[in-house]
């Protein structure tokens, strides 16, 4: 049985039993039935039919939103944004660009010839989905999936059950196929199994870095393509060209926005030292504004981690950096729901930190930042490149020529000037280092879930 336990007040909210060996059968055999269909249906209807699925959750948008926040703790008043805003802005982009970017690559004329490069569906697309961006990470490879004529099966974290329920209500009112999109509830053990089953022919996942080894050790026993998403400890870097104000609001959304759990959330800021103590004190102010409290609550711009385990590991990266002698700049008594053994966690922002200290190397996914000054772009670009992720960076400055001088030289999969924590869906959006492998959104996203085959005609003999 599967149990997931509200951040909220500690009570089971969702449970669900596992799936069987036969109910698992079932899934991966109807998949590759339904697949061999619905590759021959124009990519326009596969189109019209992920818009349709869009356009119902965003219609239930209310109630999906409340069911993540019992789910996960993210405010009332932010959850459901997360369909009505990115899940449809990415479903919309990626159905428009389909037919474009799954076309036929035509190739230049040869006398008594005719050539292209045709882009095949993989087949059977097992996608494995966190808790924290639920229906964000999923839709990057459930949507180009099944645009490109492939069958979905989707597991998703133990924590949002109720959001793989949600996408098949909803596909299913959009008029899919059966057995193009299904869901099941798995163990690590049963997810380890459905990998190395011959008929998955793509894995997507979302997730640790220790996590994706394990589906890279799984899917290494066969001749299939892996697409790893993992963790990330994202940097920003403030210019003393900044402005300072726009800064400060956006770096501050960015660091505890959802708690702080997102891959992309910046971790660590290293700021010019010309603005250093102007910065923090702006930052520091503005932080001191969230209100931690119960997540029903629409007042309530900070909810709980989602497990006390979690807002426990924050805690233990605080302290540890201030035994190394660092400073923290907020006092969590000002925050009464903040309190050891419970998931609501106040925010914190550090300084005095350095390297040596994990809240500036170690992913945090936590409410909690370190900043440090720093004397030049140099200094920045080293700092920024010390780190075993490269997800996402940003910098901060008037000068777009620097931001691409510095930019070329940082590490990292997306590279922002003047803004943080956002995907554009046209970009693709793609890792360095332990932060994953492989990309989803944009043209090369869609790509990622096809396979080139070559056609080669020789028109007479």
């Amino acid at each position: 049985m599967q149990r997931t336990v509200s951040p909220v007040d500690g009570s089971v909210y969702v449970e669900r039993a596992l799936a069987g060996e036969a109910h698992i059968e079932a899934a991966l055999s109807n998949a590759v039935e339904a697949q061999r269909a619905w590759k021959r249906v124009p990519i326009a209807e596969r189109a019209r039919v992920c818009k349709s699925m869009a356009a119902w959750c965003v219609g239930h948008a209310d109630t999906l939103g409340e069911e993540l926040t019992r789910q996960m703790g993210r405010p009332i008043a932010h959850s459901a944004l997360e369909i009505t805003r990115g899940f449809v802005e990415r479903v919309s982009y990626m159905a428009d660009i389909a037919e474009s970017a799954l076309a036929d690559i035509a190739i230049e004329p040869k006398d008594n010839f005719q050539r292209f490069i045709r882009r095949e569906p993989l087949g059977v697309v097992f996608a494995v989905a966190p808790w924290n961006y639920p229906w964000l990470t999923s839709v990057n490879a459930v949507v180009p999936a099944v645009l490109a004529g492939n069958a979905v099966v989707l597991k998703m974290a133990q924590q949002t059950p109720l959001v793989a329920e949600r996408y098949a209500e909803a596909f299913s009112a959009a008029g899919l196929p059966d057995g193009v999109f299904q869901f099941l509830h798995l163990d690590h053990a049963q997810v380890d199994s459905v990998i190395r089953d011959e008929r998955i022919g793509f894995v997507a996942f979302t997730g640790s870095v220790g996590g994706g080894h394990a589906v890279q050790r799984a899917a290494g026993e066969r001749f299939i393509a892996t697409g790893l998403e993992l963790g990330g400890k994202d940097p920003a870097y403030v210019r003393a060209d900044a402005a300072l104000d726009a800064a400060v609001e956006n770096l501050v959304d960015g660091a505890f926005f959802n708690a702080g759990q997102s891959c992309c959330a910046v971790e660590r800021i290293y700021v010019h030292r010309d603005l250093f103590d102007r910065f923090v004190g702006g930052f520091v102010a503005l932080a001191r504004e969230y209100r931690l409290g119960d997540p029903l609550e629409r007042a309530t711009t900070l909810g709980p981690m989602v497990r006390i385990e979690a807002a426990e590991s924050v805690r233990g990266q605080v302290r540890e950096a201030v035994l190394a002698g660092a400073k923290t700049l907020i006092d969590s008594k000002n925050f009464p729901e903040s309190r050891d053994g419970t998931p609501y966690l106040a925010p914190q922002v550090l300084v005095d930190v350095d390297h040596r200290m994990r809240i500036m190397t170690e992913e945090t996914f936590g409410p909690a930042v370190g900043i440090m000054p720093v004397k030049d772009d140099e200094e920045a670009i080293a700092l920024m490149n010390d780190s075993g992720y490269g997800l996402t960076a940003s910098v901060w400055t008037a000068d777009a020529g620097a931001a691409i001088r510095i930019g070329e030289r940082v590490e990292t999969g997306t590279w922002y000037m003047n803004r943080c924590d956002y995907l554009d869906p046209a970009l693709a959006w793609t890792g360095v280092k332990d932060s994953g492998r492989g990309c989803t959104l944009s043209r090369l996203g869609l790509e990622a879930f096809t396979r080139p085959k070559s056609f080669h005609l020789r028109l007479k003999i």
